[in-house]
């Protein structure tokens, strides 16, 4: 018979709650809309209503920005319409729930910097998730980093603010 010591039950019922919340945040859906180069709308399979996400670790130019309608065009072409896997668990101040999109196995937010339709979000001094393909299409050229006058969208919306009224 097992007994378990109450810090011994403590730790389970961190792990199992820990585990689940991964679990309940990994689901499948049909991406049914794009709006910008790091949002889309993705219906679960299992039903219920869409729900709006924000690509985690990239930041994509704003639409009304330069490089804007080419990473949303970039990213509709790849997933609109398409089964993708969503793994995330919070949500941003918008509501929208941040999470790493997979289509067929592969990273969309890796594909969309690598392409160079998106920065790797930074956060403070902290590394992004995506800097190794960022350096690999700046050193390329690739899509928004052939201009070296592009401006990072956070610095946009500071000087301009929000495309959106």
């Amino acid at each position: 018979m097992l007994i378990f010591q109450p810090w011994h039950l403590n730790r389970f019922v961190v792990w199992v709650c820990g585990w689940l919340s991964v679990a309940a945040w990994a689901w499948s859906g049909v991406v049914t809309h794009v709006s910008d180069g790091d949002t889309v709308w993705v219906q679960p399979l299992k039903g219920g209503e869409a729900q709006k996400i924000r690509l985690l670790g990239i930041d994509a130019p704003e639409i009304c920005q330069a490089w804007g309608l080419q990473a949303r065009d970039a990213l509709q072409a790849l997933v609109q319409g398409q089964t993708v896997e969503v793994q995330g668990r919070h949500r941003d101040t918008y509501g929208r729930l941040l999470a790493q999109l997979t289509r067929q196995g592969h990273d969309v937010g890796a594909w969309m910097v690598l392409q160079g339709h998106a920065w790797s979000y930074r956060y403070k001094r902290e590394a992004g998730l995506y800097d190794a393909q960022q350096i690999q299409a700046q050193s390329h050229r690739q899509g928004l980093f052939a201009d070296g006058r592009a401006v990072q969208p956070r610095a946009f919306r500071k000087r301009f603010g929000s495309c959106h009224p």
